[in-house]
């Protein structure tokens, strides 16, 4: 199967998983505001929020796992696949270990001045804070096994996984409701019982299905290899540290100066922003083993054309539904919460506008993993994100309202950082700025333009005060922007590249499930 195709197919595969979960998770989010409140259930965004700031050392593994299992599969080379899984193997059990102890000890200053809880609710927070520990842990021994699924691209087998994992979270939100025993603690309990159940279902398929993941110490393990994947690893170890503490970071500064309600706020809007992302993520999680294989490969010309592809449908399809969300956010937060928190209207807006220019350089950061040449990029990266929080807390500090905290992240986290990777993927895999503006940026622009206007323009026409109504306009709004997407969009070769996949994806789904 042509790239494309194996792109499209497997993206398919993601939505239908995204189908599922996104309702799973909306559902289970909107039984979990009402069961545990908004207070508690600020509580659990800010703890879960603290640990993964204080666990960035497992996003940066992840990555240097997975591209160097890309990368040996792009090469063709067995013998050295099995050397990386024995590796990465070992390295991420040592890394949860270190990472338990250092959690464990960071909790003591979480809790004596960090972060600010209310008086009876401190017991409750600490023991989901040990719950999160244990999650997170189980997480770093799963990587390996994540970036086995993505080198060989199974993306059928991950999203049962993840469908898995979904109904799991909605049995605990509904054992939560019923329980009589601290809600808040048998939460984060079961959430850590959940991360455990995941890791030993993934582990289970790939030691059963894919010859590399031969666990064998003495006769794989590489001191070489053990170097150059810490080495590479410590430069996205680098950048992580700086890009989690900036964006973790915003809700400890939010909580100190405005209480736990605002991180609930802040919980909901990332719940809402995460959900539409989804349409993009699993565009984007296809995609980055094409990378790292083309990469291998020496295919310098499937880089560049996938870099491209990647973040110019990625972000069409992030605005496919993230456009008639935003125009109607009040509207739906009402339908979904009953009871919306302070400032959630506003920090939803503020977060998709922030995912929106993300999404138009997302793959960018990616050539330049997948090339391998990450230093210097990094390093311009953590100079502009390390502006990030101390210009929010000097907002905060002289009265600046609570969206200010976007703003600042809007500058210093994305559009200073992606001008930085614009400019070294021009340098490392000879990208033309002026193609990327004229083929990426300025279709998204006028598709945007367009459907923007013909919304606004319906809801002056077209009330929007039932369930009704509000399909009604979805259905006007999905129908409007896949045509203008398609038609002004995309180019001649795109439309015909589109059409071809989708009938080559009907043929393999008709065959795979009869």
């Amino acid at each position: 199967m042509l790239a494309a195709h194996r792109l499209a197919y497997n993206t398919f595969i993601l939505y239908i998983k995204m189908g599922i979960t996104v309702f799973i998770s909306l559902y289970t989010t909107r039984l979990l505001l009402n069961s545990l409140g908004t207070s508690d259930f600020g509580i659990y965004i800010i703890v879960s929020g603290a640990i993964g700031m204080l666990g960035f050392l497992n996003a940066s593994m992840a990555g240097a796992t997975q591209r160097f299992m890309s990368f040996a599969k792009g090469e063709g080379n067995i013998e050295k696949q099995k050397r990386i899984f024995n590796v990465t193997v070992i390295l991420h059990f040592f890394i949860s270990i270190i990472m338990g102890i250092f959690l464990l000890i960071s909790g003591y200053f979480i809790f004596n001045g960090i972060l600010t809880f209310p008086e009876d609710r401190i017991f409750a927070a600490r023991i989901v804070y040990y719950c999160m520990i244990v999650n997170t842990m189980f997480t770093i021994m799963a990587v390996p096994y994540d970036a086995i699924l993505n080198a060989h691209e199974n993306m059928f087998y991950y999203a049962i996984v993840g469908i898995i994992e979904s109904i799991l979270k909605l049995f605990v939100a509904l054992i939560v409701i019923n329980t009589v025993s601290d809600k808040l603690i048998v939460y984060g309990v079961f959430m850590a019982g959940i991360s455990f159940i995941i890791m030993i279902i993934m582990r289970i398929y790939c030691h059963l299905y894919y010859e590399e993941c031969k666990f064998s110490f003495k006769e794989h393990y590489d001191k070489v290899l053990m170097k150059e994947i810490t080495s590479f690893a410590g430069w996205n170890f680098f950048g992580s540290f700086v890009i989690v503490i900036s964006s973790n970071g915003q809700g400890l500064i939010l909580n100190h100066f405005f209480g736990t309600l605002l991180n609930a706020s802040q919980g909901i809007a990332s719940q809402i922003n995460g959900q539409i992302q989804t349409l993009s993520t699993n565009l984007l999680k296809a995609l980055n083993p094409i990378l790292d294989k083309s990469a291998g490969a020496n295919d310098n010309e499937l880089l560049l054309n996938s870099t491209m592809f990647g973040a110019k449908y990625s972000t069409a399809l992030f605005l496919l539904v993230a456009i008639p969300v935003f125009i109607e956010v009040p509207y739906i937060l009402k339908l979904w919460l009953n009871k919306i928190p302070e400032w959630a209207i506003v920090f939803v807006r503020f977060q998709l506008l922030k995912s929106f220019i993300e999404f138009q350089f997302t793959t960018l950061p990616g050539a330049i993993v997948a090339v391998g040449k990450i230093k210097r990029y990094t390093f311009w990266s953590v100079m502009s994100n390390m502006l990030q929080l101390p210009v929010m807390y000097l907002f905060f500090k002289y009265n600046f309202p609570p969206y200010y905290m976007y703003i600042s992240t809007i500058i210093f986290g994305n559009l200073i950082v992606y001008m930085f990777a614009l400019n070294f993927v021009k340098e490392y895999c000879g990208l033309s700025i002026k193609s990327y503006f004229k083929n990426v940026l300025y279709p998204l622009y006028l598709v945007l333009i367009l459907i923007t206007t013909a919304l606004f323009l319906v809801t002056n026409i077209v009330s929007i005060n039932s369930l009704t109504s509000l399909i009604f306009f979805l259905i006007i709004s999905f129908s409007f922007s896949g045509v203008c997407s398609f038609f002004i969009g995309c180019a001649k070769e795109e439309r015909y590249l589109i059409v071809t996949t989708i009938k080559i994806i009907l043929n393999k789904v008709f065959f795979r499930f009869n």
